[in-house]
């Protein structure tokens, strides 16, 4: 067993009016939300892909299928979790995660902590082991012109001794 993995994760949704917005497992008041299969959280997404690459078992799609109807409107903090459970049968404990959001708006600055706070609780961690971070895109591509949301995540595990 080696004794640190690295995954990275991307997700993308797109916006739109009246839909919630879910993001870093919390809700955000908006003018839009996300859509999806699931509640369309992009950041918990990200976050999941790039801990399961980290232990090679593939993607979120893979395990939890827009195709099966037990996933629609679920909470992605309930996908973490279980993805966490993954994690740790396979040996590994979170080390740190780094994310970006890309979105022209709202503006993520004041929300951060709480998503911090909220992840680093499903997947039993500090807060100080989950680090987010907000940009635009200067109005460019679909974030710029607030047609979606994208999120990048790599996570660093480490073998449990």
């Amino acid at each position: 067993m080696k004794p640190f993995r690295i995954g990275f994760g991307f997700d993308v949704h797109r916006l739109s009016e009246g839909y919630p917005l879910w993001l870093g497992g919390i809700r955000l008041e908006h003018t839009s939300g996300l859509i999806g299969h699931s509640d369309a959280d992009v950041l918990i997404h990200a976050l999941c892909d790039a801990l399961l690459g980290a232990v090679a078992l593939r993607d979120i799609g893979y395990h939890f299928p827009p195709s099966d109807e037990q996933y629609k409107g679920i909470d992605s903090k309930i996908l973490l979790r279980r993805v966490m459970e993954l994690v740790r049968e396979e040996g590994y404990e979170l080390g740190n995660v780094d994310a970006t959001i890309a979105a022209e708006r709202p503006k993520l600055k004041e929300h951060i902590p709480a998503m911090q706070q909220t992840l680093a609780e499903v997947m039993g961690a500090e807060v100080s082991e989950v680090s987010i971070k907000a940009t635009t895109t200067e109005g460019l591509g679909f974030t710029g012109r607030e047609e979606g949301i994208s999120a990048y995540v790599v996570a660093l595990l480490i073998a449990k001794e």
